[in-house]
């Protein structure tokens, strides 16, 4: 009997999640968007070394994904869609601050590297769980403070290539001190990532092995 209400909690809430899948033109899927509309101005203003706006398109794109992940809780505006957007939009940030920090200092790749492979598994992890059926589940507290951190190294970053590059810099940052302290907040950056990796593979496998688990309890009540 246990069985059979399972069954049909499951089936409830999959439709429920269903009807929460339609909603795709949100306020936040529309910053989502706007996020990754944002990558190509960043690229082309750090390139040509106009660090201002390239800081300005950064903390932009920062707060923007602050800010979409709290309309959709708050208002009620979560949607299938949104799942996708807002990880894709934070992977396709990060690869293309990736290249253009390796194009500035190559030795940054190494980490470049890790963060970027990090967020190719999670993809990949991801993808499966949606070809399974499975709803893919919020982000969680880790994820996004391995974001947050990625930011604010990233704006750093920039700040201190703005300051080295200028005539008359507001503060003064000397490049062996700059490059030290841009390597510790990388590392650090990496190693939340890589915690977040980790944290995920467990809650993907969870949810697979529930998944798989509710298959075989409904196989058998139809036997």
């Amino acid at each position: 009997m246990s069985s059979k209400n399972n069954v049909k909690e499951n089936k409830l809430e999959n439709s429920g999640n269903s009807s929460l899948s339609n909603k795709a033109l949100t306020i936040p899927n529309l910053i989502c968007l706007i996020r990754i509309l944002l990558i190509t101005p960043f690229v082309v203003f750090f390139l040509d070394k106009e660090y201002v706006r390239a800081a300005v398109v950064i903390v932009i794109s920062g707060i923007s994904d602050c800010l979409d992940g709290f309309i959709a809780r708050r208002f009620n505006q979560e949607s299938e869609l949104g799942k996708i957007l807002d990880p894709l939009a934070d992977k396709l940030t990060l690869l293309a601050v990736g290249v253009c920090l390796v194009v500035i200092e190559p030795y940054f790749l190494p980490i470049v590297i890790i963060l970027v492979a990090k967020d190719l598994l999670m993809l990949i992890g991801s993808s499966r769980v949606v070809k399974k059926g499975i709803i893919v589940p919020k982000s969680k507290w880790y994820g996004k403070i391995g974001t947050v951190m990625f930011y604010v190294t990233v704006t750093f970053i920039v700040f201190f290539e703005m300051m080295k590059n200028a005539e008359n810099p507001l503060i003064y940052i000397d490049e062996k001190t700059g490059m030290i302290i841009s390597m510790i907040m990388l590392s650090l950056t990496a190693a939340m990532m890589i915690f977040a990796l980790i944290m995920y593979t467990f809650t993907y496998r969870d949810i697979m092995r529930k998944m798989e688990s509710t298959q075989e309890q409904s196989a058998t009540i139809t036997e």
